[in-house]
C-alpha cells in the first residue's frame, strides 16, 4: 500500500491543496528579493583597553632563551616609558606574554609599544586583545531571500547560532524521495540507500539498492487509480517534485560558496534514504528506512556505516501512529537518533496522522511570514514546535527557498524553488537538532527536544489549536537561553473555506500524492 506522501503543499492559481489527505503541488515560482537580513558584525578590532602584550624576542637575544632575562628586559624597557610590567609566561611560539598590571588606554599603550619597538632585542610586540566569534553573513547569492532564517518577526534566528555551531561532524538522514544532483548541496551528501521495494513505485527499474538517486516522481493522469468517486488519480499529468532535495537543501546546503542558498546546519552531512516514489511510499519501507538510518539491522541490507544523529521525515499518512512505525522510532531513539517529522498539511488535529502522532518524535507545525500558524498546517497537542513553512499563495517570496531540479520528469538542470508546507518546516528543526549535536557531545533525543522547546518564543502571530512550545529560535537553543513559551491555545475555530475553486471533485482523504505542476520558472542564482 502506498499511503505515505511528502508533506509539501503549495497553492496555485487553479487549485488549493489541503495536505495531508490533500494534494501536493510544488510552488513553481521565481523568488525575488525580500527584506535584507541584519547587517553582519563588523570585523574591526574592538576599541578596548589593553592589559597584556605579546613580545617576540630576536632568536639570538638572551631574552629569547631565558625567562629571567625576558623579565629583566621587560622591566628595563617599561621603566624607560614610565610604566611597570611583569613577565607572565612563555607562549608556544617562544614569545613572552607581558602583564602590564593595569589596563592601558590608547595614549599609554602607544608609549609602551614605542618603547618595545625601540628595544634592539625585540622582533615584534602586539597587544593581547580580546577576540569574538564572528560568523559573517553568508555570501550565498540567494541568502537574502531566505526570510525563514533571519527575519526578526517570523524567522528562526539562525545566524546567531552559527557563532557556536554549523553542524560539523553531524549526520542527518533525509527519509524522502532520494536526491538529485545539485552542486549547492553535493559536497555535504554521503551515501544513502533506496528502500523502495515496489519497482513500479521506485520508477528506477529496480527495487532496493544502494543508489538513493531520485529518478523523478512524475505521474500521468489516473496512474494511481481512481478515488472513491471514480475520478482518476491524479486528475491531470504532474511533474516531478524533487522533494527530498528541497528538504536536504534546507538542512545542509553548502554556505559561503557564493551561490544559491544557505543551509541551517551547513557543515553537517545529509544521508538520502529513499522511500517515496510514484504514488507515495509504504509503511513497511519506511520502518526499515528508520531502522537502517539510525544504525539498526535490516535483513538483506548492508549495515549503515554512518548512522544518522538526526532523521527528518517530511511525509505522512492518515490515521494514528501504528505499532510498527512506533517500534521503529523507539529503536531509533534508543540508538540516540532524534526523529523530526512534519505535522501534516490538512488544517486538522495532527493526532489523526502518522508519524506526527507517534511518541519520541519532534512533530513540527508550519508558520507563515507573519509568524502565524500557516493556514494549511496541522496543529494540536501532539505538535511539539513550530518552524517556518511559508505560504506561497500570499506571495511567491513567502515560500521556503531551497535546492531542486528543473526537470519536468527525469532530472534536468539544477535550480532553486520556493515551496510551502510542513515538509519545509520539519527540516528547519532537523538542522537545528544537528547544531545541538555538535555543541553537546552525547546529547540524547529527549534532551534535543527539551532544549528546542525551552528556547522557543511565542508565535508573533496567531495560533489556533496548538503550536507546541512556539516558534523555534536557533540562537537561543544553541546558547541555552530560555524563550517565551507559547500560551495555551484558544479554542479551535471552524476552518475557513478555501478561497480558490476546486477544479474537480476532491476526495477526502486523498490517498496518493499529487507531486506535479507545469508552471516552472527559475530564479537567478
Amino acid at each position: 500500500m502506498t499511503g505515505f506522501r511528502p508533506l509539501r503543499i503549495s497553492l496555485v492559481a487553479a487549485a488549493a491543496a489541503t495536505l495531508l489527505g490533500g494534494a501536493i503541488v510544488p510552488s513553481l515560482v521565481t523568488p525575488t528579493a525580500s527584506a535584507a537580513p541584519p547587517a553582519a558584525d563588523s570585523d574591526a578590532a574592538p576599541s578596548v583597553a589593553v592589559e597584556r602584550l605579546i613580545v617576540g624576542y630576536k632568536s639570538k637575544s638572551a631574552a629569547a632563551k631565558s625567562n629571567a632575562e625576558a623579565e629583566k628586559n621587560t622591566r628595563a624597557t617599561l621603566k624607560k616609558a614610565g610604566h611597570s610590567a611583569d613577565f607572565e609566561r612563555r607562549l608556544g611560539t617562544g614569545a613572552a606574554l607581558i602583564d602590564l598590571g593595569d589596563k592601558l588606554g590608547q595614549k599609554d599603550l602607544d608609549e609602551v609599544l614605542a618603547a618595545f619597538e625601540a628595544n634592539p632585542d625585540v622582533a615584534y610586540v602586539v597587544p593581547d586583545r580580546r577576540v569574538y566569534a564572528m560568523a559573517a553573513e553568508p555570501n550565498d547569492s540567494l541568502y537574502k531571500q531566505q526570510w525563514d532564517l533571519f527575519e526578526s518577526t517570523a524567522g528562526m534566528n539562525v545566524p546567531g547560532a552559527w557563532d557556536k555551531a554549523t553542524g560539523k561532524g553531524v549526520r542527518v538522514a533525509v527519509i524522502d524521495t532520494g536526491h538529485v544532483a545539485h552542486s549547492d548541496v553535493a559536497a555535504n551528501v554521503i551515501d544513502g540507500y533506496d528502500f523502495i521495494s515496489d519497482t513500479r513505485v521506485a520508477n528506477d527499474g529496480d527495487g532496493r539498492d544502494s543508489d538513493a538517486a531520485d529518478p523523478g516522481d512524475w505521474l500521468t493522469a489516473g496512474e494511481c487509480g481512481t478515488d472513491a468517486h471514480g475520478n482518476p488519480v491524479p486528475a491531470n499529468d504532474t511533474s516531478s517534485s524533487w522533494h527530498g532535495t528541497h528538504v536536504a537543501g534546507t538542512v545542509a546546503a553548502a554556505t559561503n560558496n557564493g551561490k544559491g542558498v544557505a543551509g541551517i546546519a551547513y557543515d553537517a552531512t545529509v544521508q538520502p534514504v529513499r522511500v517515496l516514489g510514484k504514488c507515495g511510499g509504504s509503511t513497511s519501507d519506511i520502518i526499515d528506512a528508520i531502522t537502517w538510518a539510525s544504525g539498526g539491522a535490516v535483513q538483506g541490507v548492508p549495515d549503515n556505516p554512518k548512522p544518522a544523529h538526526v532523521i527528518n521525515m517530511s511525509l505522512g499518512g492518515n490515521g494514528a501512529c501504528d505499532q510498527g512505525t512506533q517500534s521503529a522510532i523507539d529503536g531509533a531513539a534508543g540508538r540516540g537518533t532524534t526523529v523530526v517529522v512534519a505535522a501534516g498539511n490538512s488544517n486538522a488535529d495532527a493526532a489523526g496522522f502518522t508519524p506526527s502522532s507517534c511518541d519520541k518524535v519532534i512533530s513540527v507545525a508550519a508558520t507563515n511570514r507573519d509568524g502565524s500558524l500557516a493556514r494549511y498546517s496541522n496543529y494540536g497537542d501532539v505538535v511539539d514546535i513550530a518552524a517556518p513553512g511559508g505560504e506561497t499563495h500570499v506571495s511567491p517570496e513567502d515560500g521556503i527557498l531551497s535546492t531542486v531540479n528543473d526537470g519536468a520528469r527525469e532530472p534536468g538542470g539544477e535550480t532553486y524553488k520556493a515551496y510551502q508546507g510542513t515538509s519545509m518546516a520539519a527540516p528547519h528543526i532537523a538542522g537545528l537538532a544537528a547544531l545541538l549535536y555538535q555543541t553537546k557531545s552525547g546529547i540524547s533525543p529527549a534532551d534535543v527536544e527539551a532544549a528546542i522547546k525551552k528556547s522557543a518564543r511565542a508565535l508573533p502571530g496567531t495560533c489556533n489549536g496548538g503550536c507546541g512550545a512556539g516558534l523555534a529560535d536557533a540562537t537561543a537553543t544553541v546558547t541555552g537561553k530560555s524563550g517565551d513559551p507559547q500560551p495555551d491555545p484558544e479554542p479551535t475555530p471552524d476552518p475557513e473555506p478555501e478561497p480558490e475553486p476546486w477544479p474537480f471533485p476532491w476526495p477526502e482523504p486523498w490517498p496518493w500524492p499529487w507531486t506535479g505542476g507545469d508552471n516552472a520558472s527559475t530564479p537567478g542564482a
